[in-house]
């Protein structure tokens, strides 16, 4: 197992209060991760520190081995991919151009794209399903349109990891299902995802592993079985967990209630 991303006894302040408290945490390649917790709990700002976008108080990322702090920030940008629940952009800019944009870690904001980029730009649209939007401007694409879009950037750029914030948000079940195939896809050429995941039952049919993050700390991790049918889980979200395991599925259904409907 090729560990691409740790972390190690982060520290995060958001001004006078520590949001993360001592978390650690690997990613290694191939590996599909899903982060769940309740709000606020800090997975948004886990997300940004992994990244390099948040400086840790305490503590520190590391990447392919070598602290992220020691990296150039062109080659973070080539070997690892954020994105946000949904990112804008110039509503004149298209489909294409959008897309285009996961090229410039690897040409520049300045130089023309070669055949290579244009072969990966594609590529990302193929993969995401939205050739068909290529020609289309951001402005007048849906929500969920919008974040396939995004993805096929992060996709154009042929990370190493890729971390993903609430992926599945404004999208319908259909293209959840299509997004989390493809992000099966990627995973399965080695690279490391990790997302944050608000649908526990997704989490579970999706990931290898969930980690559970509670108030800044870390407190399960595990397979998904392990983890969502955990007294942690119960105690982070305040509810009762039932799962039950139905010939066919590979995954438990999990059923929520809140103690008092006990």
């Amino acid at each position: 197992m090729t560990v691409l991303l740790e972390a190690r006894e982060l520290v995060v302040a958001r001004g006078p209060r520590d949001v993360l408290r001592g978390v650690g945490l690997t990613l290694a390649a191939g590996e599909a991760v899903a982060l769940v917790g309740p709000n606020a709990a800090g997975k948004s700002t886990l997300v940004r520190t992994l990244a390099g976008l948040l400086a840790p108080r305490q503590g520190e990322v590391r990447l392919l081995g070598r602290p992220l702090a020691d990296w150039p920030r062109e080659a973070v940008a080539r070997a690892l991919v954020v994105e946000p629940p949904l990112e804008e952009g110039p509503d004149t800019f298209t489909v294409r151009d959008r897309v285009a944009l996961g090229r410039y870690p690897h040409r520049g904001p300045f130089r023309p794209l070669l055949g290579a980029d244009q072969a990966a730009i594609t590529h990302a649209l193929h993969q995401t399903e939205i050739e068909h939007l290529a020609r289309r401007r951001l402005g007048t694409l849906s929500a969920g349109e919008r974040q396939l879009a995004t993805l096929a950037r992060g996709l154009a750029q042929e990370p190493q990891v890729l971390l993903l914030d609430e992926p599945a948000a404004h999208l319908d079940i259909g293209h959840q299902l299509h997004l989390f195939r493809v992000l099966d896809e990627v995973r399965a050429k080695g690279v490391a995802v990790l997302a944050v995941v608000h649908d526990l039952q997704r989490a579970a049919a999706w990931a290898q592993r969930v980690l559970l993050l509670d108030q800044g700390q870390l407190t399960a991790e595990g397979g998904p079985a392990q983890v969502l049918g955990s007294q942690a889980c119960a105690s982070a979200f305040s509810v009762v967990v039932h799962g039950h395991r139905i010939p066919g599925l590979t995954s438990p259904l999990y059923h929520f209630q809140e103690p008092n409907e006990v």
